[in-house]
């Protein structure tokens, strides 16, 4: 039976925290949503699990639903027998002004009946350090990072404090690096003051150490917030859990499908152009005719097969930045939205066509990717990079069960070559 359970605000997170989780020691399910707890702890796959992470798309979700889908996964995980939380976003702490951040660690403090939690999105491994409250992209400013462009959640403002504030009800209060780096007890003391019984208590870190100590020291509290490295610290009850084995064999047809606009994913994308087939995505031609246009995709992904099954294609949206629309035309479908809808689509179709290996860029898109392949569960499986996995996807589309071997990859995540050498991992 579960006994931690996590609610991460998309895909790429889930999967990212949850290859952390198996590395430390719980076997570890990841659910899309709810559905899969139906049959409660009858559940096998649930039942034997160490660990459950609910995978959501409600990171840009309007604040009230991203607030109910992340309750309705609170209550599940409990159902299901967990005694403990982890509310998993970005490491770049990526939300509006509103939101989603604030406001769901508000809901599920209240929930839990619980006061105070930590807010620790510092994740070293993949550049991400907290220091005097500030947030670091490998050691740029969050606000001078290429996170400032994001066309969702573009972060202007490296302070969590003032980032914070405005999205809760709870006063906003900050643990620095001297604290953390005297020790565990030390930082569990200053954690339980009484000034800080009702805050949302950001905590400093800039090394797996730092990570390491945060993790002993909130050991007491009901739920924790943060990023992936905040489980470096957890200790659960296996040396490692075991990985799922790959669904796919050489040689089975994959595809790479990007969404992402982020810089890491644009020099990713260049670097793959020079070695793979590969087709942009042509969102007039989208608005024109839909399937028609998703159609052709996948056509060309089945030719590319044909012609090398070593070279897996890509279908991509951003290039460089002037590929991002300002503005849709009026009354029309926003670009992003027409990118998540058509990738999804071609997923479905190459699925359907015998593809076996899908690597998806881009939080969003992997959230479309994920819904439109009617997966319900995802098993861990062989790393990649920090944050990215392979991992054993079943799931229903189109009246048909399927199974395939996903990787769901953060457009922030991954060296440039990734595209090119992540289906080592699955020989």
């Amino acid at each position: 039976m579960p006994t931690l359970g996590a609610i991460a605000d998309d895909f790429t997170g889930a999967t990212d925290l949850a290859t952390m989780l198996v590395a430390r020691g719980y076997r570890t399910v990841v659910t899309v949503g709810t559905d899969a707890f139906a049959d409660g702890t009858g559940n096998r796959t649930l039942r034997d699990a160490d660990a459950v992470v609910v995978a959501l798309k409600s990171r840009t979700a309007p604040v009230e639903e991203a607030v109910g889908a992340s309750l309705t996964a609170l209550r599940a995980l409990r159902e299901a027998g967990c005694a403990r939380y982890y509310f998993k976003y970005c490491s770049t702490f990526d939300s509006t002004p509103r939101g989603n951040i604030g406001p769901v660690a508000d809901a599920l403090l209240a929930e839990l009946d619980e006061h105070r939690t930590v807010v620790v999105p510092s994740f070293p491994a993949t550049g991400r350090t907290v220091d005097q409250g500030l947030l670091y992209v490998h050691g740029e400013l969050l606000q001078d990072s290429p996170m400032r462009h994001h066309p969702l959640t573009p972060m202007r403002d490296s302070d969590l404090r003032r980032l914070l504030a405005p999205q809760t009800g709870h006063p906003v209060r900050l643990i620095g690096l001297d604290t953390v780096r005297a020790g565990s007890d030390a930082l569990r003391a200053a954690l339980d003051a009484p000034d800080l019984a009702d805050a949302l208590v950001v905590v400093d870190a800039v090394s797996d150490q730092d990570l390491e100590t945060v993790c002993a020291a909130t050991a007491h509290l009901a739920l924790v917030t943060g990023a992936a490295g905040l489980a470096l610290g957890l200790t659960g009850p296996h040396a490692e859990a075991a990985r799922a084995t790959p669904a796919s064999g050489p040689g089975d047809p994959g595809v790479v499908l990007s969404g992402s606009a982020s810089s890491a994913t644009r020099a990713q994308v260049a670097h793959a152009r020079t070695r793979l087939p590969h087709r942009k995505l042509d969102v007039a031609a989208l608005r024109t005719d839909f399937s028609g246009t998703v159609a052709g995709l996948v056509a060309f992904a089945r030719r590319a097969w044909d012609d090398d099954p070593a070279k897996p294609p890509l279908i991509y949206a951003v290039g460089d930045l002037g590929d991002l629309e300002q503005t849709a035309p009026d009354g029309a479908p926003a670009a992003s939205e027409l990118v998540e809808r058509a990738l999804a689509a071609c997923a479905t179709g190459l699925v359907a066509a015998g593809a076996r290996r899908l690597l998806v860029a881009g939080g969003e898109t992997s959230g479309a990717v994920v819904t439109a392949l009617g997966v319900r569960t995802l098993s861990i499986g062989a790393p990649i990079a920090p944050g990215v996995t392979w991992a054993r996807a079943e799931g229903r589309a189109d009246g048909r069960d399927h199974t395939v071997d996903l990787a769901l990859k953060s457009g922030n995540f991954g060296d440039t070559a990734i595209f090119t050498e992540a289906w080592s991992a699955l020989a």
